[in-house]
């Protein structure tokens, strides 16, 4: 009985083991993999920044025509 109990023990640590072993293989892909999303990602990030600080400055030249028209008119700019 005592043997029996010994040589499962055994079996399920070598099974244990190489499961083990098979996901610490697979954690290198994983890990490369999810540095590759990161970087598409912190890309797409990066070029909407780029188009959001464009529409922001496209506004801020729009407004700042705005108001020497609005100036030039007599009108009142400032609120």
């Amino acid at each position: 009985m005592r043997k029996n109990f010994t040589v499962t023990l055994l079996l399920l640590a070598i099974f244990a083991a190489t499961l083990c072993s098979a996901k610490a293989q697979n954690a290198p892909t994983q890990l490369v993999s999810a540095v590759n999303e990161l970087k598409q990602q912190q890309a797409q990030i990066a070029d909407n920044q780029t188009k959001i600080d464009s529409k922001i400055a496209d506004l801020v030249e729009t407004i700042r025509v705005a108001r020497i028209f609005m100036s030039r008119a007599g009108g009142k700019h400032k609120p």
